[in-house]
């Protein structure tokens, strides 16, 4: 029952690839990169989508600003010194 609660975790997934225009990824141009949890906020009144990613120990790596217009802003941050 307490599973019904938890976020969802994700494998992240990087590509190494060197044509950013392909469509897919062949298994031996990904590498696994680590887990991520993904929430996804929404302001009615201003019509902007905030997108929260988070490791699996609930660390916020990066936070994603996406307009209805189409612009979109990211804020990634790096803990490392």
């Amino acid at each position: 029952m307490e599973n019904n609660f938890n976020e969802p975790v994700y494998l992240e997934i990087i590509s190494n690839s060197s044509s950013p225009k392909k469509n897919v990824i062949k298994k031996n141009e990904a590498t696994i990169a680590g887990n991520t949890k993904i929430t996804v906020d929404e302001e009615p009144h201003e019509n902007v989508k905030i997108i929260l990613k988070k490791d699996s120990d609930d660390v916020l790596k990066e936070i994603k600003f996406i307009c209805s217009c189409g612009q979109t802003k990211t804020i990634t941050l790096d803990y490392s010194e």
